[in-house]
């Protein structure tokens, strides 16, 4: 099938090697492609669809047919010494059958010997050694070199003739005191540097011997002091300072300042003295002292020792170069809204300055006043700089431009005609520009008012909590708008909740926390305040809560456990039983009742089935268990009752209907087999709560007094029986012992279950869900083990258990739950005698 892997890629995977330094299409290794037999050839040429590492230095060209090669690149040229040492390469084919191979070819980097390099000077141009005359021998320059491969170097020196040598460490020294008169005055020396596998390389350095003069030069230039003005351009003459050597040309003097200052500098050769700097008339310390002193040297080039020193002084004139400078250069001023004209704002001057030094220099003024809204401000004169307000500006005003911030600009100038072009070049015009914004402070006002009043919301009782039900909105007639925040201050609970209603303190959105209950509240009024956080205003916000089906009917019981006998007649109310159900919000009549699930064989019917709120539970169809109709004889039924039997056909589509529950056990008695005369059965069903009556304040009193009256019964009976033991004479050895008294004492339990009790009913313990067993003569309980049939009841049975338990009562059978809390617990006992057997 395509696009299974299959052996296409003959000859991998495969390791290979290739040189460091390998020019590009250099072949690296060769491979060949087989296509399977369904296929006419190479759908996707071999492919390096991966390496590791990534590299672009390798690549995949064909020789002609199937036959392929690997070859290099030069992007980027391999280098053993920095790059990785191997690379594995993924090659992927597609043959077109959909075939594909996937193989790696592994290319290892070899090292190859390289020329060693020059560092330094060397390494780039032809050097040049200068030498003195007389100068001992000793190391005049060090040659430094390096190998790619970290070989050891030798140096070497030639021609072997030249008084110089040069050590393994690559130092070229001298091996003799040069005389310039008797010496070649220049020398050229191959320096050639060998690695162990005797690749070289080679430079060249010259080294020229330096002539030494024994009489010092003089100057012939008179003038000793200057005057330039400041901010002049670099390499711009300020003097010509001349010297002559007795003994040589004045070409071969070497002129040079001694003196600290860097403002100038002065041609070695020509002894031109030139500007090297920006002069700045106005800065420390020419500001304090204008005068610079220099100490021009001229000496012999070749003999540094004879030479000869002269002072000059440069003055330097300032000009009006500096144009006013303000710090800042932008002010921020704010003012209330309605503020009165005339009022001070800011005085421009204090920050403004010209560093020019010379007074006539250094003068200023203001001018220009513009800016969106500038006739509303006005500048006192041109020399103060005093900025003051002009007109009223109000906000809200509808003829007012609704501009915060207002931006001026004021021009600052030189008084005097300016000299910029010395200090800036390309100089065409300066003005120093002032940005002055001026922002109006809002004055809070207005209150804030709320629009589309009334706020009146209708909600359906089912809206679900978190839902919006309305919006408030308020307004600020204040500009720029004030934000409002909105909140509720009274109203918005009740005494079950807190706050049932939430509102948006940005948008005045209204939710509902808490669900909404017509039945218990029909409209809620709350209040509500919009602020602007100085100024605040409130509503009132009506929600009438909009009626909805969403009660379920509740009936009681809605757990019961019957017994019917087999022959029950058609039509009987079961053992008198019935429903009574209540729903919050619908009619009586309302209710529809009818069996869910468990009516196997439509055995039971409830009547009336819909239109009251109480109904009956009547055997509709008469039991056959003979034939095999029938066959269960324990019918779990569960009925549903409804609140939609006044609700048309037509509407009960968008009708919101609900349903209530009860779940009934109803246990099917077979005859018994002997005859019984007995008397009807009845089932006497006790509910007991414990409950606490305000105006049974009486009963813990009397509860209290009875059982103080019985201990004190108790202790005085005690003492009697202790006088009457101690004057009984003891009695004779011989004579039977008989006891005088025979006290019986009995421990009340609430159930008594004897060994031989019969479980013939079950039910599920409504607290653990746990099912249960109990006698319907004398009501005892126990929890039913897993797997366990229920016990049949025998007649005679049936019979002794009613007798025995005919004098202990009705309220002695215990729940089955523990866990049932006391105030809940209820108790059921049952004395049902079996229904006479049919005759024979």
């Amino acid at each position: 099938s395509a696009g299974r892997r299959t052996q296409l890629l003959k000859g991998l995977p495969a390791t290979s090697t290739v040189e460091e330094n390998s020019a590009a299409g250099v072949s690296v290794y060769n491979f060949n492609v087989t296509v399977s037999p369904l296929a006419s050839g190479v759908a996707v040429l071999p492919t390096i669809v991966n390496s590791n590492p990534l590299t672009e230095a390798f690549d995949i060209k064909s020789k002609g047919g199937l036959e392929f090669r690997v070859m290099t690149t030069g992007n980027p040229v391999l280098d053993y010494e920095t790059m990785p040492k191997s690379f594995d390469l993924q090659i992927f084919v597609e043959d077109t059958a959909g075939r594909t191979d996937l193989n790696i070819l592994t290319i290892q980097v070899t090292d190859k010997n390289e020329h060693p390099v020059f560092e330094g000077n060397v390494a780039t141009q032809t050097v040049t050694i200068y030498v003195l005359e007389g100068t001992p021998p000793g190391r005049i320059y060090q040659v430094d070199a390096t190998d790619p491969e970290n070989a050891k170097l030798e140096y070497s020196l030639l021609p072997a003739t030249v008084p110089f040598s040069i050590t393994k460490s690559g130092a070229i020294f001298s091996t003799k005191e040069f005389d310039y008169e008797k010496d070649p005055h220049c020398y050229f020396l191959n320096i050639t540097v060998t690695d162990p596998g005797r690749l070289n390389s080679t430079q060249t350095v010259n080294v020229n011997i330096i002539n030494v003069n024994d009489e010092r030069p003089y100057f012939t230039t008179k003038q000793r002091i200057y005057r330039i003005p400041e901010e002049q351009s670099p390499g711009t003459t300020v003097a010509n300072i001349t010297a002559k050597d007795p003994e040589d040309s004045p070409s071969r003097l070497f002129y040079s300042i001694q003196s600290s200052d860097r403002h100038f500098s002065i041609n070695s050769a020509t002894g031109v003295l030139q500007v090297a700097r920006r002069i700045d008339r106005d800065a420390l310390p020419l500001r304090l002292h204008p005068n610079i002193s220099l100490r021009v040297r001229v000496e012999d080039s070749l003999s540094r020792d004879r030479d000869r020193e002269m002072d000059i002084t440069i003055i330097i004139d300032d000009v009006n170069d500096n144009p006013p400078e303000c710090n800042p250069s932008d002010f921020w001023k704010e003012v209330n809204e309605n503020t009165t004209p005339g009022t001070f704002l800011v005085d421009l001057r204090n920050y403004c300055k010209d560093i020019d030094v010379d007074p006539s220099n250094n003068q200023f003024s203001f001018t220009g006043l513009s800016g969106f809204g500038s006739n509303n401000f006005a500048l006192e004169s041109t020399v103060s700089g005093r900025l003051v307000i002009t007109g009223t500006i109000d906000l809200e005003n509808p003829a007012n431009p609704g501009v915060e911030v207002y931006t001026l600009t004021v021009r600052v100038q030189d008084t005097t005609h300016p000299n910029y072009s010395s200090k800036y070049p390309f100089y065409i015009s300066f003005n120093n520009t002032i940005y002055i914004y001026i922002r109006i402070r809002p004055v809070n006002e207005f209150s804030p008012v709320f629009r589309n009043l009334p706020y009146v919301f209708n909600v359906s009782e089912i809206t679900k909590v978190g839902s919006s039900i309305g919006r408030v909105h308020a307004i600020d007639k204040d500009w720029p708008p004030n934000v409002i925040t909105y909140s509720i201050v009274a109203g918005a609970g009740n005494r079950d909740y807190t706050n049932i209603f939430w509102i948006s303190p940005t948008k005045g959105d209204v939710r509902i926390l808490a669900r909404l209950d017509y039945e218990t509240t029909q409209k809620h009024i709350f209040t509500v305040q919009a602020s602007d956080q100085e100024k605040s205003t409130t509503a009132s916000v009506t929600v009438n809560v909009l009626e909805v089906n969403d009660e379920e009917p509740v009936c009681s019981p809605n757990f019961f456990s019957l017994q019917i006998p087999v022959d029950l007649a058609i039509g009987t109310n079961i053992n008198g039983f019935r429903i009574e159900c209540q729903d919050r919000d619908s009619d009586p009549r309302s209710f529809r009742y009818f069996i869910n699930e468990g009516n196997e064989n439509s055995h039971f019917i409830f009547s009336p089935s819909a239109g009251s709120n109480r109904s009956h539970l009547i055997l509709a169809s008469r039991f056959d268990y003979e034939s095999g109709l029938d066959t269960n004889w324990i019918y779990s039924l569960r009925v549903h009752i409804t609140d939609d039997n006044l609700v048309s056909a037509r509407d009960k589509t968008t009708h919101l209907t609900k349903t209530g529950t009860v779940t009934l056990s109803i246990r099917v008695v077979p005859n018994p087999t002997t005859t019984t005369t007995t008397t009807p059965g009845f089932t006497v069903v006790t509910k007991r709560e414990n409950l606490y009556s305000p105006s049974a304040w009486y009963v813990p009193f009397v509860v209290a007094a009875g059982g103080s009256l019985l201990l004190g019964l108790l202790g005085y009976l005690g003492l009697l029986l202790l006088a009457r033991l101690r004057t009984r004479p003891p009695p004779a050895r011989t004579a039977p012992r008989t006891a005088l008294f025979h006290f019986t004492f009995c421990v009340s339990s609430q159930t008594m279950t004897k060994i031989n009790t019969v479980f013939d009913g079950q039910a599920r313990d409504p607290v653990t869900g746990r099912m249960y067993e109990f006698n319907t003569r004398s009501g005892a309980r126990r929890w039913k083990k897993s797997n366990e049939p229920l016990q049949p009841v025998l007649p005679m049975q049936a019979m002794s258990s009613a007798t025995e338990n005919s004098d202990q009562g009705v309220d002695r059978a215990e729940a089955p739950s523990k866990k049932e809390p006391p105030e809940k617990k209820s108790e059921l006992t049952a004395a049902t005698k079996p229904a006479a057997k049919p005759q024979q």
